[in-house]
């Protein structure tokens, strides 16, 4: 790799983990470097100019982003979870916050409500990737040590974001696969579904959480 390269990435690198890729500030402001450099640097090669041009374009949140923006709000919820696919299922309610996060890269839920009886608080971040073109989840709370993670498409016909994912599960001693559906419903509802192998290894519904607008 040229030392010019190099120094590029070195440079991206460090602009990804301060955070300026994500402002208004390294879009223009990059962009003004590689035009007009500051006295005593050298012009960015052509070759680097198109590198710049690649990072900015993964970096910067567009129309799949805005995909999440029906989710934006405050929601009270009822939830229904199960443990079988033959178990009567526990059902609870809560409340949610939902709002953009780090300059509209990412969608941040916070939820309380209860579950099984006791308090339950999480919180998790949905994000579109720019490069993979894919859907990205991490969810948190305080009923689990372990992260789940999922990734997924968005299908504009059934407005259904469907990802495929695992969540540590004490039941089988590791990682179990999961499969989750969010569903824009209407402007004032959503519902989000989660579902998951049992033990014959048939897939049922874990969980089904229906979202309406606080007023």
């Amino acid at each position: 790799m040229k030392k010019s390269n190099r120094k590029l990435l070195v440079v991206l690198g460090i602009a990804a983990a301060v955070g300026i890729a994500g402002t208004g500030f390294a879009a223009d402001d990059m962009k003004a470097k590689a035009a007009t450099p500051a006295a005593g640097e050298k012009a960015m090669t052509p070759e680097e100019q198109e590198m710049m041009k690649k990072f900015q374009e993964f970096s910067t949140p567009g129309e799949n982003h805005h995909v999440l923006d029906p989710l934006i709000g405050k929601w009270d919820f009822s939830i229904k979870s199960w443990m079988s696919a033959d178990a009567p299922p526990e059902e609870s309610t809560g409340t949610s916050e939902i709002a953009w996060d780090l300059d509209g890269h990412f969608v941040k839920q916070t939820v309380s409500g209860s579950m099984m009886g006791k308090p339950f608080n999480g919180m998790g971040f949905i994000g579109y990737d720019n490069l993979k073109k894919e859907y990205e989840s991490i969810w948190i709370d305080n009923m689990s040590t372990g992260m789940m993670k999922g990734s997924g498409k968005w299908d504009a016909a059934a407005k259904a974001l469907t990802s495929s994912g695992t969540f540590s599960c004490p039941l089988v001693g590791g990682d179990r696969t999961s499969r989750e559906v969010t569903t824009i419903v209407d402007a004032d509802h959503f519902t989000h579904e989660m579902y998951s192998p049992g033990a014959d290894g048939k897939e049922f519904k874990m969980m089904e959480i229906r979202y309406t607008r606080a007023k």
